[in-house]
C-alpha cells in the first residue's frame, strides 16, 4: 500500500509541474482506502515541496458548504497547504499557462499572531489568536482530469488548491459581523457569484476551529504568522483567460484575482 501511495504521490506532483491532469486517483487505491490514505499522499507532496525550498505559510480549508459535502457524501471539511510561492498580490498578474482547471472562490482569510496547540480549541481560542482579517480569493485547480474528484481525490491533491490573493484591508474580528456579511463577486462589471458569512459551516470560525484542532491531531499546529483561508462564501466561478475577478465583502473590502491572456 504505501508504494502505491507514493506512485499516487508522484504522479500528482508531476501533474502540477507539467500543468497536465491525470486520471482520478480513487480508482488506484484499494477499495478500502481511507482519508488517511489520502493525507498521506498529500503529506508526501508536502515534504518534497519543503525539501525542494518551499515555504509553509498557511493552510485552507475545502468542503465548508454543506452541499458540497453531501455531493461527496462527507460530513466534515478538509485542508490543504499554503506555500509562499502560491501567493499573489491583489490585482496581480497570474500566469493562466502554470494552471490547468482553475476556478476561482471568494473567501475570508485569518492571519495568526500567537499558535493553536490545543487539543481541542474554541471559536474564543481562534479570536484571540487571530491579529486580523482580510478579503481573499482562491484560485482552486484541480489536478484531476475534469474535475472528477471524490474525497480521496481532493484531499490527496492539496484540496484542489493552487494560488490565493489576500485583500489589502486589515480588519479585526471585533469589527466585523462574520455570520451576516454579504460577498459579491464581479468579472467585467457582472455578478459571478454572491453569498455571505454563514455559508462557511454557518460561521467561518467554525471552520477554523475544525482546522486548529485537525492540525494539532495530524502534528502540523498553526503557528503565529499563518494563514488561514476559512472557506468558500459562495459558488465558485470558473476563470476565463485575460479576465480579473473582483470580490467585495462588507465590512472587508475589496480584492481582486486578474489573469493573463
Amino acid at each position: 500500500m504505501q508504494t502505491r501511495l507514493e506512485n499516487i504521490a508522484q504522479a500528482l506532483f508531476e501533474a502540477e509541474n507539467i500543468c497536465s491532469a491525470i486520471a482520478p486517483i480513487c480508482t488506484q487505491l484499494a477499495n478500502d482506502a481511507s482519508v488517511d490514505d489520502a493525507y498521506a499522499i498529500q503529506e508526501m507532496n508536502t515534504q518534497r515541496a519543503l525539501q525542494n525550498g518551499r515555504r509553509l505559510v498557511g493552510r485552507k480549508i475545502g468542503l465548508t458548504s454543506l452541499v458540497v459535502q453531501k455531493q461527496l457524501g462527507v460530513d466534515s471539511p478538509d485542508f490543504g497547504m499554503l506555500f509562499a510561492d502560491m501567493a499573489y498580490e491583489d490585482g496581480q498578474s497570474i500566469a493562466f499557462s502554470k494552471l490547468i482547471q482553475p476556478k476561482v472562490e471568494a473567501e475570508i482569510a485569518l492571519v495568526l499572531k500567537s499558535d493553536l496547540v490545543k487539543e481541542q480549541h474554541t471559536i474564543e481560542d481562534i479570536i484571540v489568536a487571530t491579529d486580523y482579517a482580510v478579503a481573499a480569493i482562491e484560485i482552486v485547480d484541480s489536478r484531476i482530469e475534469n474535475w472528477k474528484i471524490s474525497l480521496l481525490d481532493t484531499v490527496a491533491d492539496n484540496a484542489s488548491s493552487a494560488a490565493f490573493v489576500l485583500g489589502q484591508n486589515k480588519v479585526q474580528l471585533t469589527d466585523i459581523d462574520l455570520v451576516n456579511c454579504l460577498m459579491q463577486m464581479t468579472c467585467s462589471g457582472e455578478v459571478v457569484s454572491q453569498g455571505v458569512g454563514k455559508a462557511c459551516l454557518d460561521n467561518p470560525l467554525n471552520a477554523a476551529v475544525w482546522l486548529a484542532d485537525e492540525m494539532v491531531r495530524r502534528g502540523r499546529p498553526l503557528k503565529a504568522g499563518d494563514i488561514v483561508l476559512t472557506g468558500a462564501l459562495g459558488p465558485m466561478v470558473v476563470v476565463q483567460a485575460g479576465a480579473a475577478y473582483q470580490v467585495e465583502i462588507e465590512g472587508l473590502g475589496s480584492v481582486t484575482a486578474a489573469f493573463s491572456a
